[in-house]
């Protein structure tokens, strides 16, 4: 089932005026989302987040087109109309043209809750006179039974076991039409629409709407008062059970006495039901009373319109209720009243228990030393929405609120924020000025580069030397004119298109024997010097070198056959030669002289040692 509420994030501008409207705090702020959310089962449709939201940012659960496929179907549907019609629709000047409105949307009974308010009602004082020291909460507002659900399951047995008007409604209307009657419960609240998936059986509710969605519906067919003939509620009709939308209106149809000296019950209305309830909790032992409450007086419901004047609808209704009762026959109320009063008003509660674990004390404290609030965690301002300092931290650590949402923590971080961009914007200033003078700088060096890269591609067109260079794929990077030339015609009209055959492949312009003398360089990083090649009738001298270790490679490319080449190559091979043999020559005389220098010492020490023979022979 979708959830009866959600935030529009297209709408909200993340104010956080609905974290703090929420009685429960059903409303989570967390760092990963940019906009609040609602958490579905912790919510209890009390609806003050709707009305405290601004920009109209909270989606309610619509319910119109589901009311639009059931009045389609065959089977016959009855719409239950709260007594707060009064004080919605004071622009109908009689409650007979609305219910003639009801049955040309489509509807083939209109009943009014008031006589099921008079039945709870009579069950109520019963329950309440034969209580003997046990006291309960009357369980007629589906905000309060969700809030002790949820955040006080222990006091669910104090709940009254009673059904609500709409409910003991339905169960009249099935026992007179039918079990499959369809029943529509016409809301001043949205919290119907949550509240009719628990009545089951006789009781059973198949959709709730608003008087909101109402209206849009009744403007949507094209239903006007001024075109309709009157038509009365189906019976039975009720009595006193029409003040059941006022928030003592049921302790009067039970004929309850609000005197002080012995009245049995208290009625709490609003936000303070909360209070209430924890008072019951703690002390109804000694206040010895029921408690009757109400977050919301019906008439000022959130399915209604908004802006409505609470004491002028409270005018509007009890003109209505007189009305009705001019006209009522009471013995026929009486009648049905004892038609049924042997009927189940009965319900049971279950627990949907949503209270949080607390955090350890050391986490909690931990957050109010960051929120610099550790003398004030008892205190707070209420703008984060929490009765305190240590409820926002607590909430915090819980994952339902962030920092940011406390006002002075935000202020304080947005100064150190501040700060801390004037010191960036500082250094990027700084920054951006070494960036002008950096590109300025490589400005200059691109232009010279460029200046220097012409100069090598003239000096490259000037060379009478065939000079190319090729990248890894021996794809042509640069070139010269005697190159093309010595490629041919065919290269020459490339050149026109694709100046210094930029881009083309190696492999086809020249044949294997020759361009793998560059795939060779490539693979071993080894340069060839003066290596003698055919290429068509000529032979040429090439050199290929490394410039970039197996990415590029250059060439200089000589024709042996040019008469300057020619007569350069003989000088150059016939110094080579000379030098070999200069150097050869040198070695034979370095041969010899080693050579004629041993001779020498040989005759030298045979020549001493016959004159030593000869001087011992005389003596």
């Amino acid at each position: 089932m979708e959830a009866l509420l959600k935030i529009n994030d297209e709408k909200c501008i993340a104010c956080y005026a609905c974290v703090r409207a929420c009685p429960v705090k059903a409303i989570r702020v967390s760092s990963e989302k940019e906009k609040p959310e609602i958490i579905p089962e912790r919510c209890i449709g009390c609806g003050s987040c709707v009305a405290a939201c601004g920009p109209g940012a909270i989606d309610i659960r619509d319910s119109r087109e589901a009311l639009k496929k059931l009045l389609k179907n065959k089977q016959r549907v009855a719409a239950l109309v709260d007594p707060s019609i009064a004080g919605e629709f004071p622009d109908i000047t009689d409650y007979r043209k609305f219910v003639q409105m009801l049955r040309t949307l489509g509807f083939d009974l209109v009943h009014e809750v008031s006589f099921g308010a008079d039945l709870v009602a009579r069950a109520y004082s019963a329950l309440f006179d034969q209580s003997r020291g046990k006291f309960y909460i009357m369980t007629n507002d589906p905000v309060t039974v969700d809030y002790i659900r949820k955040y006080k399951p222990s006091l669910l047995p104090n709940l009254a076991p009673l059904l609500p008007p709409a409910a003991a409604t339905a169960g009249v209307v099935r026992k007179i039409s039918g079990n499959d009657t369809r029943m529509v419960y016409i809301s001043p609240l949205i919290a119907s629409k949550n509240e009719i998936l628990g009545f089951e059986g006789e009781s059973s509710i198949d959709l709730a709407i608003t008087f909101v969605e109402l209206r849009d519906l009744f403007s949507e067919a094209g239903i006007h008062e001024t075109d309709l003939e009157y038509s009365d509620f189906d019976e039975p009709l009720g009595y006193k059970g029409s003040f059941f939308p006022l928030a003592n209106g049921i302790i009067q149809a039970a004929g309850i006495s609000e005197e002080l000296p012995d009245s049995k019950v208290i009625t709490i209305e609003g936000k303070g039901i909360i209070e209430g309830i924890d008072e019951f909790e703690e002390s109804v032992s000694t206040i010895k009373c029921h408690f009757n409450l109400y977050y919301k007086e019906f008439l000022m419901g959130r399915g209604t319109s908004l802006g409505g004047k609470r004491y002028l609808r409270r005018s509007h209704l009890i003109k209505y209720v007189n009305k009705r009762f001019k006209t009522l026959d009471m013995d026929s109320w009486r009648s049905a009243m004892e038609r049924f009063s042997e009927m189940d008003l009965s319900r049971d509660f279950k627990a949907d228990d949503q209270s949080l674990t607390l955090p350890p004390p050391e986490r909690i404290q931990q957050i109010l030393k960051e929120l610099d609030k550790e003398g004030e965690s008892n205190l707070g301002c209420g703008a984060c929405g929490y009765a305190s300092c240590r409820d926002f931290a607590t909430a915090i650590a819980q994952g339902l609120a962030i920092p940011e949402m406390c006002n002075t923590f935000a202020i304080r971080n947005r100064q150190d924020h501040i700060r801390s961009l004037k010191i960036s914007n500082e250094k990027l200033a700084q920054t951006q000025e070494a960036l002008r003078k950096s590109e300025r700088i490589a400005q200059r060096e691109k232009e010279a580069a460029r200046e220097a890269t012409e100069i090598v591609r003239r000096m490259l067109h000037k060379l009478p030397s065939m000079v190319v260079i090729c990248d890894q794929n021996l794809k042509i990077l640069q070139t010269n004119h005697s190159f093309i030339e010595l490629l041919g015609e065919e290269a020459s009209e490339i050149n026109e298109v694709v100046p210094g055959l930029a881009g083309a492949d190696l492999k086809t312009l020249l044949p294997y024997h020759f361009y793998n003398l560059f795939t060779y360089v490539l693979t071993h990083n080894e340069s060839i010097t003066n290596r003698d090649i055919n290429f068509e009738d000529k032979i040429l001298n090439v050199s290929i070198f490394v410039i970039e270790k197996e990415k590029i490679v250059g060439a200089v490319i000589r024709d042996m056959s040019a008469p300057e080449v020619q007569k350069e190559e003989v000088v150059k091979r016939l110094t080579e030669v000379i030098d070999k043999n200069l150097g050869l020559v040198q070695q034979i005389g370095f041969i010899l002289g080693e050579g004629a220098s041993e001779t020498e010492r040989m005759l030298n020490s045979i020549i001493e040692s016959y004159k030593s023979r000869r001087d011992l022979k005389e003596e």
